[in-house]
């Protein structure tokens, strides 16, 4: 059974990933003024699409990390990784955690994540 990757590293991946939506979106519309949604219509992509495809969204695989199903740590499937994303988005189910410093969306979803 792999190790839960900590808070800090968690918290590290998903900054990573938000820096690089706005990168995206800061090219895409040339301007920096209104970027708001999209950066987070991109990163909601960006994370749903990579998390199916590779199990980790591209901040998570810059950080060795990886997102598997709980207690089994097998791999996720797309619904799981769809309703994951979107409570990531919503921002609280994702900053409360419980015991085993899981956040709420990981709870909902059935996933941890794990050191790669």
């Amino acid at each position: 059974m792999k190790e839960s990757a900590s808070i800090a590293r968690r918290f590290a991946a998903i900054v990573l990933d938000w820096l690089m939506s706005w990168a995206v979106a800061a090219l895409i519309f040339q301007s920096f003024l209104g970027l708001g949604q999209w950066i987070l219509v991109i990163f909601f992509l960006e994370v749903l699409i990579l998390t199916a495809l590779q199990g980790a969204s591209a901040g998570q695989r810059i950080l060795k990390l990886r997102v598997v199903t709980w207690p089994d740590q097998e791999f996720v499937n797309p619904i799981q990784i769809l309703l994951r994303t979107f409570l990531i988005c919503l921002v609280i189910p994702a900053v409360i955690t419980d015991m085993e410093s899981r956040g709420l969306h990981d709870r909902f979803a059935k996933t941890v994540v794990v050191l790669a």
